[in-house]
């Protein structure tokens, strides 16, 4: 009887420690390696500083210096495009454009960005699809 008792007690025990790791062992991919505050900055000026570099272009102006805080990301889902897992972010941000004569604040403005992590995992890229096409592009972000 003892025998049987302590078989028993025995086998709740290791159910209980195999169970306490595999959950501590599995990982969640969503939250694995997202990207961080200062990758998600960098992806959005250069966004920003791609849209503002056509724009200049075509009104002949000198680009402004670009500074954003206040990232705030609001959704976050993981998306397969190109056969890399891609971070698909939204959010708010502030903004502060420097002019040669002038500084505009603006806050609470909306991103919508694509962050992929390259599969050596040291790179993260910023994709942007092409106009009038399903093809993305794909720039270095850090």
């Amino acid at each position: 009887m003892i025998r049987l008792w302590l078989y028993f007690v025995l086998t709740i025990i290791l159910i209980g420690l195999s169970s306490l790791i595999i959950a501590c062992s599995s990982s969640n991919p969503l939250t694995e390696s997202v990207p961080n505050q200062e990758v998600i900055k960098k992806a959005i000026v250069l966004q920003l500083t791609q849209n503002f570099q056509h724009l200049s272009d075509h009104l002949n102006t000198t680009l402004p210096q670009i500074k954003i805080n206040q990232i705030q990301v609001k959704q976050l889902e993981l998306v397969l495009i190109t056969q890399l897992s891609t971070y698909h972010l939204q959010g708010t941000y502030d903004l502060k454009l420097m002019f040669p004569r002038q500084t505009k604040n603006k806050q609470n403005n909306q991103f919508d960005i694509y962050i992929q992590r390259q599969i050596e995992g040291k790179t993260w890229r910023l994709l942007r699809r092409e106009y009038n096409t399903t093809q993305w592009k794909s720039y270095l972000v850090i």
